[in-house]
């Protein structure tokens, strides 16, 4: 039978359990399109030891050119009672099984059984493959003179010598190959993942230091590097932590990953139970550590807010610290300029007051005013009541209403398109974006908050319990939630997300609860949104 595609799990599998089959292949030529095999030599190990062999000559069934016979020695007479490939094909397939292939230049022997596979409707083989030549080119390349079987299997004194003929071939690629398995050991290649990345290795300068990911599970989880002060320099999640830290050392040329690898001395790492508490974790240690390696997540220096101010004519104010002082908020925002395009968001969708002046009947009105953009009271013309009505609009659009506000900012996007005005309608679509997902935090963030303890489970047995926003626990494969699930102490509430951090894991959290598959098992009052729907641009373009 057919080898099967090896699993994720197969792939992270200890090369001393990995069987492995060592191939080679005469034939009447160099093309697998217009030449046959005129022999199959292998042999199978399993934790390095042989057990089993195959041998066989095939009859090609057509001429053996004289040029192939001086070369191997195989001439028509040895072949003429042999049996075809039709006939030897289905044998050698269950000899390998599910075994990785190993040859040397593999790719000259699997083009030839692929195809005679193929014509013979087994279909092209599914194994994994390893290639003695590739292996040698990363392990040795600069103790020998060339890389050829010969030169190889006599660097490594291997008792039998190649002669191109397809057993003894074999036999001495698996002596070579076991040697460069003893190399690559040497430098921490201990599982068969691994073995398929080395060939395609740069050779980092710090390659020598994969050593320090022997001991990382095969988990979800968080990993820190550390240098010898003793500093976190970076964090990163994983699905797969070992796979995932290993690679770093596979040929990842950018300079800072280069720099990061010199100072790197210690890996440490955390374990997780579900992907979720792994991006939750990571989130939480980057705020905490503030790594410089990290650029995406890492906390601001100064966090900002848009606020409505309580004057008597209330305006939007970009303020660095939030208050409980009854105030209409969004954010937080990583950055100024990032609260300021929000800010031009909401001009653009209201005639909110823009100017700071105090105003009375005898001040000049402002440019805004004068332009017609704003309704501000600085000339003392603009009554109480009506401005109210303006106020009123902006709470009702932030809190229930927000189409009421980014329905502008789409049309006046769509009118500066067909003006041909690309950059003005551009600037309109960045403010809709950012104001859409200032009211979508908002919103999240808020109704986490309003629904208390949330225990939900999804259909592969990840369970979370999120705590007014925070992820409080996460397991696996478990009915009841653990003991440490006791009824706590509530978190702070606040109408916004007090801290970048705390936004950001809202919006982990959400995003897991918000899909088909997870079901809400226990929570303390209703999960709900607003009726009306915050509407991206992707949305109306579809």
């Amino acid at each position: 039978m057919l080898g099967v595609q090896r699993t994720f799990d197969d792939l992270g599998a200890p090369l001393y359990e990995v069987p492995f089959c060592v191939l080679d292949l005469e034939t009447t030529g160099a093309t697998a399109n217009e030449c046959e095999i005129t022999e199959i030599g292998a042999v199978k190990y399993r934790g390095g030891e042989l057990v089993a062999t195959f041998q066989t000559l095939v009859n090609p069934g057509v001429p053996i050119p004289p040029t192939i016979t001086v070369l191997t020695g195989i001439t028509h007479l040895m072949v003429v009672d042999a049996p075809p490939i039709a006939e030897a094909l289905p044998s050698f397939l269950e000899f390998i099984g599910d075994s990785v292939i190993v040859g040397h230049n593999v790719r000259f022997d699997m083009s030839f059984l692929d195809a005679a596979a193929d014509r013979l409707g087994y279909g092209k083989l599914a194994n994994r493959t390893a290639d003695t030549v590739a292996l040698a080119r990363r392990l040795v390349r600069t103790e020998v003179r060339d890389l050829r079987l010969r030169t190889l299997a006599a660097h490594f004194r291997s008792p039998v010598s190649p002669n191109h003929r397809a057993l003894e071939d074999a036999q001495a690629t698996a002596h070579v190959f076991f040697e460069l398995l003893a190399r690559a050991g040497a430098i921490g290649v201990t599982h068969l993942d691994d073995l398929m990345r080395l060939p395609t290795a740069k050779g980092s300068p710090q390659y020598d230091k994969l050593a320090l990911t022997e001991g990382l599970p095969r988990r979800p989880g968080v990993y820190s590097f550390v240098d010898r002060e003793g500093e976190v320099i970076y964090v990163g999640k994983a699905k797969n932590l070992r796979t995932r830290v290993r690679s770093y050392f596979y040929g990842d040329t950018r300079r800072t990953v280069q720099q990061m690898l010199k100072d790197l001395v210690r890996i440490d790492h955390v374990a997780c139970a579900t992907e979720l508490e792994a991006e939750v974790a990571e989130l939480r240690l980057i705020h905490a550590t503030r790594p410089r390696y990290n650029r995406r997540s890492r906390p601001p220096k100064t966090t900002h807010w848009v606020k409505l101010t309580a004057e008597e004519f209330p305006r939007l104010s970009i303020v660095r610290s939030l208050r409980d002082d009854g105030c209409l908020h969004l954010g937080p925002f990583r950055s100024k300029r990032q609260a300021e395009t929000v800010v031009h968001a909401l001009w653009d969708a209201t005639p909110i007051r823009r100017c700071m002046t105090k105003g009375g009947r005898r001040s000049p009105a402002c440019h805004f005013a004068q332009l017609g953009v704003a309704l501000c009271p600085c000339d003392g013309s603009v009554a109480r009541a009506d401005y109210e009505t303006v106020v009123a609009a902006l709470r009702a659009g932030i809190l229930t209403d927000p189409e009421s506000l980014l329905e502008p900012l789409a049309a006046r996007m769509r009118r500066q398109a067909r003006r041909q005005r690309f950059e003005d309608a551009a600037a309109a679509r960045d403010r809709h974006r950012a104001l859409a997902s200032a009211l979508e935090q908002r919103r999240t963030w808020n109704a986490l908050a309003a629904a208390g303890r949330i225990w939900a489970r999804d259909d592969s047995g990840d369970s979370i319990v999120v705590d007014h926003g925070r992820l409080a626990a996460t397991w696996r494969d478990s009915a009841d939630p653990p003991l440490a699930l006791a009824p706590g102490d509530p978190f702070p509430v606040s109408a916004v997300p007090p801290t970048v951090a705390l936004a950001e894991e809202a919006r982990l959290v959400w995003k897991w609860l918000d899909r088909p598959e997870v079901r809400i098992v226990d929570i303390d009052r209703p999960l709900a949104f607003p009726a009306a729907e915050v509407r991206r641009l992707e949305r109306l373009v579809s």
